[in-house]
């Protein structure tokens, strides 16, 4: 299992990083070792001290395919469901001054909560649906996948020209605005429509 990440697909956020508005999919990779799952704690890592929230929409891919079609994605996912992009901002940062790649501030253990997943079918239109990031009962970030640049299909397709997509595996589409540091003892919850997916604590 895999889990391709979608970067700046949220236009707002782009701006609020100062980076420019992608003209195509910004792609990167996490591990399988990143994933937690089961609302567990999320115990903050010593290497950084600015670990960065970004919530976003996931889509569990549901069958192998390769140089998938935009008319054929929605064929290869069934499920979606909420994750966090877990950033170690600082080392993003110094590792992006040098032109350097940057998974040691994305890709580290346990940097992808993410929550149960529920048929696509269950939602009304998957393409206007809100989700949000509440900590410590504050709202920290909300969006709707309506705001998407580039939408869950034109995902699957671009990102199936490079890899291989597997059943099982995971996209992470993009975050919206309100992008921000978490420190210990902070409590997240997370939304989709009305389903709260994720609640757990940083430790």
């Amino acid at each position: 299992m895999k889990i391709i990440a979608i970067g700046r697909n949220y236009s707002e956020h782009a701006k609020e990083l100062n980076n420019p508005v992608p003209e195509k999919p910004v792609l990167f990779l996490k591990p399988d070792t990143a994933v937690l799952k089961g609302n567990k704690p999320f115990y903050h890592p010593s290497f950084s001290n600015d670990i960065h929230h970004e919530i976003e929409v996931v889509l569990k891919i549901c069958k192998e395919g390769k140089f998938i079609k935009e008319k054929f994605a929605h064929k290869y996912y069934e499920e979606i469901g909420l994750g966090i992009d877990f950033t170690a901002r600082d080392l993003q940062a110094e590792q992006k001054a040098k032109g350097l790649p940057w998974e040691i501030a994305k890709a580290f253990d346990h940097s992808a909560p993410i929550s149960e997943f529920i048929a696509k079918s269950e939602f009304e239109d998957i393409m206007n649906l809100n989700f949000k990031l509440l900590m410590n009962e504050e709202l920290k970030q909300e969006g709707n996948t309506a705001d998407m640049i580039f939408n869950f299909d034109q995902i699957i397709a671009y990102a199936s020209q490079f890899f291989t997509l597997k059943k099982g595996d995971l996209i992470f589409t993009g975050t919206p605005a309100g992008v921000g540091k978490i420190k210990i003892g902070d409590k997240l919850k997370g939304y989709l429509a009305h389903h709260e997916l994720l609640n757990f604590e940083i430790k």
